[in-house]
């Protein structure tokens, strides 16, 4: 038999009609006598009917048939009696009566019910990925990332932009996170490194006079995971000739509102808001702010400079900030909440946490009897206090001070329930500092990567105080997550020189691990930036999922393992030994 239709496109106006549909079974029900099948393919479901009155002959093979087994069935539509139409899926007003069927393999009991409302373990799923991919929601889920992928290639091909590929394998550069290594069978004791990234290469297509690129690109990244990081990601790597910040910006809004036009029918604003990255710090304490929890970071330093409660008082005399957060509504925060925050901003380094609540009887807190009357109404004032409101207060320096706090307020904007879900905000932050200051490597390192490009107006300050230095990097966040980065790069040789001497890397060791670079840098290479767009991470929040696992067709998990594969695994010596590889026992 060949397939004439899929399980999802037949419809009254088929009726009569003779098809012939495969799939798999979705569900079995035996009515004694008419047995009911739901057939599925990833296009849909579609009833079948096993009437013994018009195909005896196949009722041998309805009595077998059971969960996952795949049929090849031919039959005729016709309209489901009246007042049984389901009206959840577009076959509903029809069934397929069978009038041939052939069992093509068969299934043993899957280990969880194929369907979207199963309760397996993400393990067991990992495990069986073959059988959770065919669950409509996931089905689903690679089908937005195919459409995402395709209306990517059509707008950047549309726009001048050129696919080229970059190699998979290629030298160990320090971009930030450990490589994977790839041991070279032929050059004895050589690696190869999996790139973190296309950066190098794409700077080196610039050069060549390519001026428009982009790739759609694994990317692979030895470090520890989370739901949203894996050790190989997907990213829209983007690169152009002869722009300005303004130009790339401009270009990746374009790009964003393509493909949420097409992909979830949803049109964002032309252009998006931009902001400085210490006004992100400042007002929300990330860099990559959740704008959907209006609660803001306030600056209390002046209420509290000549207090005489010592601990601000001090903090203040130190140079040292009181940032305050407001949480509303607080009615359901108790004190044994307050001090499960407290331990969590000590574990981010802070001294303590300081809280206060506004209650009918007055102020609820372990420090409010310290404030003067002064002190609390001037809290009220410029929080906009009322009954029912808190305040948690951080003591510290103005970096640490702004991380605790934009951590707790996300984690309780959750908790309460005040994110506003219905909305879509995707904005721009700028001016990161090009360098910052690294206590445990004794140096500076860069915020970005060594090829961002500072604002020329602060390369002086390169030789007088490189913390001063602002970059031309960007990043894009979409509700409260980074969804991409970039920069206008350095094209000048000399100032990429001036940049790695600040991170301490010697022109020797330079010239070792980038020297390909420099050499292109010589040689007319233009202006140019770009941008990487997080592939999996857009894809699993257009999705409206909370881990990109959801929306890869064969993750690893949080410890870089394939439960279906069981990779990474071990290998046979004899690799090992064309490898010049040996295996050296880890215990003492």
């Amino acid at each position: 038999m060949k397939r004439t239709h899929t399980c999802g496109e037949l419809t009254a106006k088929n009726n009569g009609k003779k098809v012939t549909l495969m799939g798999w079974c979705d569900v079995r029900r035996d009515h004694g006598g008419l047995i009911f099948v739901d057939l599925r393919d990833r296009f849909g479901k579609t009833q079948i009917v096993f009437d013994p009155q018009i195909s005896p002959e196949t009722q041998p093979f309805a009595k077998e048939i059971r969960s996952e087994y795949v049929l090849a069935i031919e039959g005729k539509v016709r309209k489901r009696p009246k007042g049984m139409e389901n009206k959840k899926i577009a076959t509903g007003d029809i069934e397929v009566a069978v009038l041939k069927c052939s069992i093509l393999n068969r299934s043993p009991a899957p280990p969880f019910e194929i369907s979207d409302t199963t309760d397996a373990a993400e393990e067991i799923r990992l495990k069986y990925r073959f059988l959770d991919l065919r669950r409509p929601m996931m089905q689903c889920y690679m089908l937005l990332r195919h459409a995402a992928a395709q209306a990517t290639r059509r707008y950047l091909s549309d726009h001048g932009f050129i696919e080229v590929e970059t190699p998979m394998l290629t030298r160990s550069t320090p971009e930030g996170a450990r490589d994977y290594l790839v041991p070279s069978r032929v050059h004895d004791g050589r690696f190869y490194a999996l790139p973190q990234s296309p950066q190098l290469f794409k700077q080196l297509l610039m050069v060549s006079g390519f001026d428009k690129y982009f790739q759609i690109v694994k990317c692979f990244r030895d470090e520890d995971l989370r739901a949203d990081r894996q050790p190989e990601f997907t990213q829209i790597d983007i690169e152009s000739s002869f722009v300005t910040r303004d130009d790339v910006l401009e270009m990746v809004e374009g790009l964003m509102g393509h493909i949420f036009k097409e992909v979830l029918g949803q049109k964002l604003p032309k252009t998006f808001d931009r902001i400085g990255f210490y006004e992100a710090m400042n007002d929300y304490g990330s860099d990559k702010p959740d704008r959907r929890i209006s609660w803001k970071l306030e600056d209390c330093s002046d209420i509290f400079k000549n207090s005489n409660f010592k601990i601000f008082a001090q903090a203040v005399a130190d140079k040292k900030v009181i940032k305050a957060l407001k949480v509303t509504p607080a009615e359901t925060l108790s004190r044994k909440d307050f001090e499960a925050l407290e331990q969590e901003a000590k574990g981010m380094g802070a001294k303590g946490l300081g809280w206060a609540k506004l209650t009918k009887e007055g102020w609820q807190s372990p420090i409010a009897k310290n404030f003067s009357e002064e002190e609390k109404q001037a809290l009220i004032k410029k929080l906009k206090l009322k009954e029912g409101d808190a305040v948690l207060f951080a003591a510290e320096d103005w970096a640490l001070a702004c991380q605790v706090l934009g951590s707790l307020r996300v984690s309780l904007a959750k908790k309460l329930g005040i994110v506003d879900e219905s909305k879509t905000d995707i904005f721009w932050v700028l001016d990161f500092p090009l360098f910052e200051y690294s206590p445990l490597e004794k140096r500076y390192v860069s915020v970005h990567h060594p090829f961002t490009s500072p604002h020329l107006e602060d390369v002086p300050l390169m030789t007088s105080d490189p913390s001063k230095v602002r970059s031309l990097g960007y990043d894009l966040v979409l509700n409260g997550y980074e969804i991409g980065g970039g920069s206008i790069r350095i094209h000048d040789r000399g100032l990429q020189q001036q940049v790695f001497e600040i991170l301490n890397v010697s022109s020797v060791e330079a010239e070792r691990r980038f020297g390909f670079l420099l050499s292109a840098l010589e040689y007319g290479a233009p202006p140019h930036g770009g941008i990487a767009l997080g592939f999996d991470r857009l894809i699993m929040l257009l999705a409206g999922c909370t881990s990109i696992r959801d929306v890869i067709a064969f993750p690893k998990t949080t410890s870089a393992t394939c439960l279906m594969t069981q990779a990474p695994s071990d290998v046979d010596a004899e690799q090992l030994k064309e490898l010049h590889i040996k295996i050296l026992s880890t215990k003492s």
